[in-house]
């Protein structure tokens, strides 16, 4: 005969255990969905998207019983700049992550800061996911195509930025170059007076002088002369 008092003792036991853990599991699920959604976001508020849907999901004026219709060509350009904002945190996740993961085995961070972590990418993925479902909403498969789009648009943006930069730049080292050409230009013309205001002419006076001192010197040639050619015929008688 079974002892049935004796098998539901142990029964009891594994589902009070069971229910235990259950709870327990239940408790820190949400403890913990509770504490990741008090975290401070790792991107800031995603503009774009905002935008996108705020035009999808237009609402009537008051006193107007339908929305405006708004282009599709518009909703498609906004789709397009959100799947470049996108793209820029895709990137900034794929960039950060090994470097955190370092970080966070050396102990450097705390485990907040890679659950925040987690949670940007997993936000990320949503994102991109829910992009390309509202790409091939517009036109069939082109959620395939819609970040390489984006990708071109942003390269774009990035060379424009480029060149308004070194315009200005270049704007900047012209004008430096123009003040810098004007003084050397001004300290050239100081030297040259100062040089000039040093340098001292000869007088009329002095010139008269040296040329009077010139005819003495001439004078006394032929003179010395003659009274050589004297002696010599004074020694012949």
């Amino acid at each position: 005969m079974v002892n049935w008092l004796g098998l539901a003792v142990p029964f009891a036991y594994l589902g009070i255990l069971v229910g235990s853990l259950a709870t327990f599991s239940s408790l820190y699920r949400k403890r913990k969905a509770a504490k990741a959604s008090s975290l401070e976001p790792w991107f800031p508020p995603h503009l774009q998207r905002n935008i996108y849907l705020s035009l999808l999901h237009l609402e009537p004026e008051p006193g107007d019983k339908k929305a405006p219709a708004v282009p599709e060509s518009v909703l498609k350009a906004t789709l397009l700049r959100r799947a470049t904002e996108d793209i820029h945190r895709v990137l900034a996740v794929r960039s950060g992550k090994q470097a955190l993961s370092t970080l966070l085995q050396k102990g450097s961070v705390g485990d907040e800061l890679w659950q925040r972590f987690l949670r940007a990418e997993k936000e990320v993925e949503d994102e991109v996911r829910d992009v390309v479902e509202e790409a091939n909403a517009f036109a069939p498969n082109w959620g395939q195509t819609i970040f390489q789009s984006a990708n071109e648009m942003m390269n774009h943006n990035i060379i424009r930025q480029k060149v308004i930069e070194l315009q200005a730049q270049a704007k900047v080292e012209r004008e430096w170059w123009d003040k810098r050409r004007a003084s050397i230009q001004s300290d050239f013309m100081k030297e040259l007076d100062s040089s000039a205001g040093n340098s001292k002419p000869t007088t009329p006076g002095e010139r008269v002088g040296s040329d009077e001192d010139a005819v003495i010197v001439e004078g006394g040639g032929p003179a010395v002369a003659g009274k050589g050619s004297t002696r010599k015929k004074k020694g012949k008688k």
